[in-house]
């Protein structure tokens, strides 16, 4: 009796801790979403059921250009931070213990840097080169970011790999790039996967790097948004954050639950 007891009130706190945690993290998104639905203006009283924000959303030049800025940066700076990634990971993975240490720790150097110090120092460098602030800025700056986060996705699967497979490659005649694509690309595919999602993520997300690196008249979301706390967060913001979060949301569950293909 007094097991059952004990296990229906470990159960009862567990179930409670969870729906804690449920709600500490989905009621800010859940309260947005309501108010991208509201016909009011008002963050504290409902107006009726409306969708004219998005409407408002879709017809805005001004948001429209933001969103595909920083959907072509995000893109442009993970997919060549993931060339320059993998092939870095590669050369390290192929080094002596020592020099292979020390380089792994220069590299996750930027990853614990502060935003605020690695966008004043872009900032400089561009300054410092004659480089005008712009587009290209921050695209370069994303590619700088973003290739750590690279490196460190690949080089796990690097390790797991087995060089006598690619060795044999060579031996029966592959070239050294086509031994490559067709033996050890397969099995650092994940890595490459995982570390470009995780890199174009970082990379929709920046505010501060981005803040210091762009030049006038070209914006980000996050840019954009702070740009509109000063003045009022209109509420085509919080449907286009909506949509953002169902878009990831349909996308994870899809990854999540599509059927896997039987080998």
């Amino acid at each position: 009796m007094i097991n059952r007891k004990t296990a229906f009130i470990k159960r009862f706190f567990q179930d409670f801790y969870l729906v804690l945690i449920v709600v500490f993290l989905y009621a800010p998104i859940a309260t947005m979403t309501v108010l991208s639905f509201n016909n009011s203006k008002s963050r504290t009283q409902w107006g009726g059921f409306t969708t004219r924000w998005y409407t408002e959303l879709f017809s805005s030049s001004t948001i429209m250009d933001a969103l595909y800025t920083t959907l072509l940066i995000a893109f442009v700076s993970s997919l060549i931070a993931v060339i320059i990634g993998t092939a870095a990971a590669i050369a390290i993975n192929s080094m002596k213990p020592f020099p292979r240490s020390l380089l792994m720790g220069i590299t996750n150097i930027p990853m614990l840097n502060a935003d605020i110090v690695t966008g004043i120092s872009l900032m400089l460098a561009f300054i410092a080169f004659g480089i005008s602030l712009g587009f290209k800025t921050i695209l370069i700056a994303h590619i700088t970011f973003n290739i750590p986060y690279v490196i460190l996705s690949v080089m796990p699967k690097l390790k797991q790999t087995d060089k006598s497979t690619y060795e044999a490659a060579m031996d029966l005649g592959a070239t050294s790039v086509s031994a490559f694509f067709k033996v050890v690309f397969p099995d650092i595919l994940p890595g490459v996967l995982s570390g470009f999602l995780l890199a174009f993520t970082m990379s929709l997300d920046d505010f501060i790097i981005t803040h210091f690196t762009k030049g006038a008249g070209i914006n980000t979301l996050s840019t954009l948004i702070y740009s509109e706390v000063r003045r009022g967060i209109k509420p085509s913001m919080y449907a286009l954050s909506t949509i953002i979060f169902l878009t990831v949301l349909v996308l994870l569950l899809i990854t999540n639950f599509a059927p896997k293909r039987k080998k």
